[in-house]
């Protein structure tokens, strides 16, 4: 097959653009248990996400024997801390990463897991939960980093997106897992059980080959070389050998370039002063915000007491769990659709449709008030209360259940995953990996301060004011997006670069060509993937 050079200067590729593998299941499939594997991981992170939802109602309203019993602001600890510790495993994330190879990274960040579960099992006060919530922030952390790397560097470009979409698609069934564990299994179970999970992990690593490119950069060439046998479908070592070159040849230059221009501190910090750093700063921020305050965060960790706070008509475990696979299934319709929509599309759906379900929470929860049944919902502003009596008749309670239903399926079909698909296009090629862990930052910052605020916010607002204040917020969120946001599905990096530089300015159409054969068409979009310079430059790097 005829050889071309690369426009990106990665060597040499067939007319296809992926070197001389073939485009079928054989070569895709190892990438795909590679990446199942790491999601494991992803799995096991969710799950901590999840477990506070059935933790909290638990030690709010303990069952004889218990020795928990938390006081409200010791739930609001609870349901928060593991938040605002991750931007600290964040931070030493990379610099553990890098030492220890990605794969070994990965292993290692179970260690914190599997103590934390045994904290929680065996928790017999406060100190003990904070202790495992910490420990659980800290992985959570430390394993952005060797996450996305192993991605980055072990798919192919085709493959590349699809897989690496799956990352948030594992951590909410990693939510929904706790809440099916916790219809059938009392908490301090579900702890020990989550820890078959962590080994699990573990385990399963050690089957799966270390990235090429960590292999490449620490010079062991022939590991580097037999993992690409393993990635690109089991083959033989003459069909890796021209990416293996290209490995070795981009880690040469980037060693030169390391030394002929090496930047200066004050000349890297220049680049997060630019425009095209703080303005797609400023717009993942923002996503963050209404994403976190659209009442999505909050409803997931007090799910249990919601719906039991508003006398839900099923069981108020079997409703957080179909909450779980509302959030699951609003994720695979943002997958399969942001290609052909766009993401304008699906955010103003998703704040306008979460806007208008806070609003008729709060307008509900008001009008029982009004109405005279303050005794269902004005429980001494106990929102994780469990001694509202199931006998209670409520004719309406099915209202309030479907909203909140509604608004976990239509949150995730937009506006709760818009930052995470933003971070990785929309920043500069200089500032990409910086923005990337600054902007991730900032959005568990939010979402420490959505759950740490909730309770305080129903004291003083009551639970028609809270969802009323989300509903503004969403409301402000859509009508700002709309001027705010650009159209970047199917825009190169250097326009989308460009764009927020103040250059030039994106279309709002979604590029697709119609007018080229489908065959052509897909051999067209795989050579821009593959030949983008500047995206393939910043995988390099992860």
């Amino acid at each position: 097959m005829t050889s071309q050079k690369d426009p990106s200067g990665h060597g040499d590729t067939n007319n296809s653009g992926q070197y001389s593998y073939e485009k079928n299941f054989r070569t895709a499939f190892p990438q795909f248990i590679a990446v199942s594997v790491k999601n494991l991981l992803l799995l096991g992170y969710g799950m901590t996400l999840g477990f506070t939802t059935i933790l909290i109602p638990a030690v709010a309203n303990p069952i004889d024997g218990e020795v928990l019993h938390l006081t409200h602001n010791e739930l609001s600890w609870i349901s928060s801390i593991n938040y605002i510790i991750v931007p600290f495993g964040c931070a030493v994330s990379g610099i553990v990463t890098s030492p220890l190879g990605r794969r070994r990274a990965m292993q290692v960040v179970n260690i914190p897991f599997f103590v934390a579960w045994l904290l929680f099992h065996y928790a017999s006060s406060t100190a003990y939960l904070y202790g495992a919530l910490v420990l659980t922030g800290l992985a959570g952390g430390v394993l952005e980093a060797p996450v996305l790397t192993y991605v980055a560097e072990i798919t192919q470009p085709h493959l590349r997106g699809a897989l690496t979409a799956t990352s948030s698609l594992c951590i909410i069934l990693g939510v929904f897992t706790q809440f099916l564990f916790g219809l059938f299994l009392y908490w301090r179970t579900v702890a020990l059980v989550n820890i078959i999970f962590t080994i699990l992990a573990v385990v399963a690593l050690f089957f799966v080959p270390e990235s090429p490119h960590w292999l490449v950069s620490k010079k062991r060439y022939q590991e580097a070389q037999k993992s690409l046998q393993w990635l690109r479908g089991w083959t033989d070592a003459n069909a890796v050998e021209d990416e293996l070159k290209d490995i070795q040849n981009l880690y040469k230059r980037k060693k030169v370039e390391l030394q002929d221009e090496e930047e200066t501190f004050s000349e890297k910090i220049s680049h997060y002063l630019e425009r095209s750093f703080y303005v797609p700063f400023a717009l993942i921020s923002f996503s963050f915000f209404v994403g976190h305050f659209s009442g999505m965060t909050t409803l997931q960790t007090f799910a249990v007491s919601l719906f039991q706070r508003l006398q839900a008509p099923i069981d108020k475990y079997y409703a957080t769990l179909i909450l779980g696979i509302l959030q699951i299934l609003g994720t695979a319709v943002c997958v399969l659709l942001v290609h052909y929509t766009g993401k304008r599309p699906l955010t103003f759906f998703s704040t306008g449709g979460a806007a208008v379900c806070c609003y008729f929470v709060a307008a509900y929860d008001g009008y029982l008030k009004l109405d005279g049944m303050s005794e269902i919902t004005n429980m001494n502003v106990n929102v994780t209360a469990g001694n509202v009596t199931d006998n209670m008749n409520n004719s309406y309670s099915w209202i309030p259940t479907t909203l909140f239903m509604l608004l976990a399926l239509i949150t995730h079909t937009g506006i709760r995953l818009l930052p995470w698909i933003l971070i990785g296009e929309i920043f500069s090629a200089k500032t990409r990996s910086g923005g990337a862990g600054l902007s991730g930052a900032v959005g568990y910052i939010f979402g420490f301060l959505t759950n740490k605020l909730y309770i305080d916010m129903v004291e003083r607002l009551d639970l028609w004011g809270t969802y009323g204040l989300y509903g503004i917020v969403c409301t402000l969120g859509c009508i700002i997006f709309y001027f705010i946001l650009p159209e970047t599905e199917g825009k190169n990096l250097s326009d989308i670069e460009n764009h927020f530089a103040g250059v030039k300015r994106l279309s709002n159409k979604v590029y697709r060509s119609k007018k080229i054969p489908h065959h052509e068409n897909s051999k067209m979009r795989e050579l821009k993937g593959s030949a983008n310079p500047s995206f393939e430059h910043e995988s390099s790097q992860l």
